[in-house]
C-alpha cells in the first residue's frame, strides 16, 4: 500500500505540474516514475504471506471479511488489509509475584471465601483462537482479546465460584474440585466468544496470615500425636518382647528342674572327680556334708 499511494502521489504531481518546455520533459520522467512505484506498489501488494500458526483475516475499507487466510502465500485484492492472527496456544498469567505475570506488579486474584476471608490466587490460563471465528473475534473485540476477554472472564468466573468454598477446604482438600469447577465456567463463557480453553492452572492460593498459622499449628499436633503413637507402639512391641524372653526363661527353668533327678546329680559329680583326679596339678579336695567337694588349687 506505501508504494501505490508514493505512486499516486507522484502520478499527481506530475499532472498538476504547468505546462512548458521544461517541465514536459521533467513531468514525463516523474510519470514514468510514478507509474514504476504504482505497478511496484500493485504487484507487492497482491501476494500475502501468512505464517505458520496465524490466520489472515481481511479487511477492505474498514469491513471485516468472513473468510480467513490460512498459514501459506496468497494473491489478494491490493486494497485489502490483511491482519494476521494467532491461533497457537497462548497463556496468560496473573500473579502476585512481581514481572511474573503479563500485567506489572501485584495481579493476583483476590476473592472472599464462604467464610468471609480474603484468599489470594495465582493463575495461568492456557488458550486459543479458532481459526473460524477469527473475524468474529477480530470484528467484536479486537487483537487484544487477551485484555478484553480472556481476563475479565477469568477473574470473574474464580471470584463467582470461590463463594461456595471455605479458605481451608479451598486450599487443601476442595482445591481439585474449585479448579474443575472454573474450568468448566470458564470454558463455556470463552467459546461463545470463538476461543478455546484449554487448560488453568491454579499456581499458587495464598491465606491469611492467621489462618495458614492455624494450619501449621493443627499439622504440628498431627505429626506430633502421630509420634506418640509410634512411641507406644514401639513400648508395647518392647514390653512384649520382654514377657516373652521371661516366659521362654520360666519354661527352660522348669523343664531343668523336673529333668535333673538326685541320681542325675550324683553321676555327675562322680564324673567331675574322675575328671579332677586325672589332672596332673596338686590339688585339696574338701569333701562338705553335700555331696558337691569344694577344690582348692594347691599350686
Amino acid at each position: 500500500m506505501i508504494f501505490i499511494s508514493l505512486g499516486l502521489i507522484v502520478l499527481a504531481v506530475a499532472f498538476f505540474m504547468p505546462a512548458n518546455e521544461i517541465t514536459k520533459k521533467v513531468g514525463a520522467g516523474i510519470r514514468v516514475f510514478g507509474i514504476v512505484l504504482l505497478v511496484l506498489g500493485v504487484s507487492t501488494s497482491c501476494f500475502k504471506q501468512i505464517d505458520a500458526g496465524f490466520v489472515g483475516v481481511k479487511v477492505l475499507f474498514g469491513q471485516v471479511q468472513n473468510d480467513v487466510l490460512p498459514s501459506g502465500l496468497h494473491f489478494i485484492n491490493p486494497l485489502v488489509d490483511v491482519k494476521e492472527m494467532d491461533v497457537k496456544t497462548q497463556n496468560y498469567t496473573m500473579s502476585g509475584i512481581h514481572d511474573e505475570g503479563d500485567k506489572e506488579g501485584d495481579d493476583a486474584i483476590r476473592i472472599l471465601t464462604a467464610d468471609g476471608l480474603e484468599v489470594a490466587i495465582d493463575l495461568t490460563v492456557l488458550f486459543k483462537v479458532v481459526p473460524a471465528d477469527a473475524p468474529k473475534i477480530l470484528n467484536e473485540t479486537g487483537l487484544d482479546y487477551n485484555i478484553k476477554i480472556v481476563r475479565p472472564i477469568t477473574r470473574t468466573a474464580i471470584r463467582d465460584n470461590a463463594v461456595y468454598y471455605e479458605a481451608v477446604a479451598l486450599y487443601s482438600s476442595k482445591r481439585d474440585e474449585f479448579q474443575n469447577r472454573i474450568f468448566k465456567t470458564i470454558e463455556k463463557s470463552f467459546k461463545e466468544r470463538g476461543i478455546i480453553l484449554e487448560q488453568m492452572l491454579v499456581r499458587n492460593i495464598t491465606l491469611p496470615v492467621s489462618v495458614k498459622a492455624s494450619i501449621e499449628s493443627k499439622i504440628n499436633a498431627e505429626q506430633d500425636a502421630q509420634k506418640m503413637q509410634f512411641v507406644l507402639q514401639k513400648e508395647k512391641q518392647e514390653a512384649e518382647r520382654k514377657r516373652v524372653e521371661a516366659q521362654g526363661i520360666a519354661d527352660y527353668q522348669r523343664i531343668i528342674s523336673s529333668g535333673l533327678t538326685d541320681k542325675q546329680l550324683q553321676y555327675e559329680t562322680i564324673k567331675a572327680n574322675l575328671e579332677l583326679a586325672k589332672s596332673p596339678n596338686s590339688k585339696v579336695i574338701v569333701m562338705g556334708r553335700g555331696n558337691s567337694p569344694l577344690i582348692l588349687d594347691a599350686k
